[in-house]
């Protein structure tokens, strides 16, 4: 299984962005799917994360201001990033667990954390 990102860049402060995340590989379940981030010399944290069937988490310091939303179907989370803060800019790391798939004809049910490649995202002032 592997997440791949899109999106992400430079933006001015108040601007928005868009991010995408899809899941590759013959997937069954995911349990958990969304957004972290890590800003230079701090601690990876989450952004904002389905926890299971439709229920989500935000971080406070996103919250009113970044929605994410998800197609199941075909594995992919998506993050709407507006108002956008000198704060936000981060590194962001797309994450899943809890993950069921099939990997050379088996069921294959995986307790441990899978994560992209960072895109990163900079708000310019």
């Amino acid at each position: 299984v592997q997440l791949q990102a899109f999106g992400g860049g430079l933006v001015q402060v108040g601007g928005s962005l868009g991010l995408s995340c899809a899941a590759s590989g013959t997937i069954l379940r995911i349990d958990r799917m969304g957004w972290y981030r890590q800003a230079p010399g701090k601690q990876r944290q989450l952004v904002a994360v389905f926890t299971g069937s439709d229920s989500t988490n935000y971080a406070d310091s996103v919250k009113g201001r970044f929605t994410i939303s998800r197609d199941s179907a075909k594995n992919t989370v998506y993050l709407q990033m507006n108002s956008l803060k000198p704060e936000d800019t981060a590194v962001y790391y797309c994450y899943a667990a809890g993950l069921v798939y099939m990997e050379y004809g088996s069921i294959v049910a995986s307790n441990t954390d899978h994560w992209g490649e960072g895109t990163q995202v900079t708000v310019s002032s």
